[in-house]
């Protein structure tokens, strides 16, 4: 019964991670540019973002979800802004190996997580996501689950996420060493740019 409930998170959290978007387009590029770790790093951001979103709806707190779902235009007008602030910053740095200056402090460890985290969090529709899902689990998600399957699910929910950005890095990661730093400089634009579109995207959503 464990085994199986944290095996439905796992599978949940490597299905909702696995779509490419702005954020698997920043985990691929900061693995080129910076290696496979900066890469997880940005990954596990978006993978303990789901997986509190994913706790959110597991526990039935309709207060935080109404609440998310309800200030979704501000959420979804500050990910847009900070959107295209990524993508700007991305398309115009340089490859580290046409710079002799250290990485700006916001490219380091931290900065990488926390801006994969705060930019999956900006799309409260995900939590609806997780609640639609949790609803046609059946025990898994119910009070018959109790406190300890809810947590096994939730932890599956970000293994599984996580396992989908470690495999993403790796197998990106394998093609780092054959770019030239001006091909980098094109990845910088190219994905910069990718960036900047989704950012436009959900800032033109806003007048829906």
């Amino acid at each position: 019964m464990d085994a199986g409930v944290f095996a439905r998170g796992l599978l949940l959290g490597f299905a909702i991670a696995a779509p490419v978007g702005p954020i698997g387009v920043l985990c691929i590029r900061r693995t080129l540019a910076d290696g496979r770790a900066a890469g997880l790093l940005s990954g596990l951001g978006a993978a303990t973002a789901d997986a509190l979103y994913g706790a959110v709806a597991a526990l039935g707190l309709a207060v935080v979800t109404n609440l998310l779902v309800g200030q979704q235009w501000w959420l979804r007008l500050l990910g847009g802004l900070f959107l295209c602030y990524l993508g700007g910053k991305t398309a115009l740095s340089r490859p580290p190996a046409a710079t002799t200056a250290r990485p700006p402090r916001g490219a380091g460890p931290v900065g990488m997580y926390l801006s994969t985290f705060l930019l999956t969090l900006t799309n409260p529709l995900t939590i609806l996501s997780f609640a639609g899902v949790f609803a046609g689990m059946g025990p898994a998600t119910s009070q018959r689950a109790g406190y300890a399957g809810t947590a096994l699910l939730i932890a599956g929910v970000f293994a599984g996420s996580a396992l989908w950005w470690l495999l993403l890095s790796a197998l990106v990661g394998l093609a780092r060493g054959r770019l030239t730093p001006r091909s980098l400089g094109w990845v910088n634009r190219a994905s910069g740019l990718i960036i900047v579109g989704f950012g436009v995207l959900a800032l033109a959503s806003l007048r829906g």
